[in-house]
């Protein structure tokens, strides 16, 4: 599958949750989505220079960036993007045998990190020592842990190659011919 096609298949898809997504089609609309994230950025920055103000400096540690606030253009682009790009992952994690829901991995330890510390008062805490106390604070360390290996292992699945055959998602997109 080449690039229009895989665009146009996530588009054509836009809240198909179900069936499979091969890697060429995933992750050729993943490269359309940041190339005209770029472009509509670009558009924002040429159309309202007031809205989106950009800072960048060169500091010792090298080139700093940073966008203070998106212009209406991205903010559109976003929207208009964002059940696809969520249901291009989900049926990419179901062509490698996974369910959609690892996609939000991350997210799921997100939400039990914050319940967890609310539920144990450090969020009402004024200092930090009492975070890292005790096994409350190990707890929490082994979860900030998590948290930062779990967007990688998304990654790791979503690169793997297609289940070959059919399983319990549907049949290998690489196979079907349309």
């Amino acid at each position: 599958m080449g690039f229009t096609p895989a665009i146009r298949t996530c588009f054509s898809k836009y809240v198909t949750f179900s069936g499979r997504a091969s890697r060429p089609e995933y992750w050729w609309f993943i490269l359309f989505v940041v190339l005209a994230s770029i472009a509509a950025g670009i558009l924002d920055m040429m159309f309202f220079p007031a809205m989106v103000t950009v800072d960048s400096t060169v500091t010792d540690t090298g080139f700093s960036y940073s966008a203070e606030s998106r212009g209406p253009f991205s903010i559109i682009f976003a929207l208009g993007v964002f059940l696809p790009f969520l249901t291009a992952g989900w049926r990419r994690m179901h062509d490698t045998g996974r369910s959609g829901l690892y996609l939000l991995y991350p997210l799921i330890v997100m939400i039990g990190i914050g319940s967890f510390a609310s539920l144990s008062g450090v969020a009402l805490s004024p200092t930090g020592s009492e975070a890292v106390s005790g096994l409350f604070g190990l707890i929490l360390i082994l979860a900030y842990l998590v948290l930062m290996i779990s967007p990688i292992l998304v990654l790791w699945w979503l690169t793997r190659p297609s289940q070959p055959g059919e399983n319990q998602f549907g049949p290998n997109p690489s196979a079907v011919t349309t």
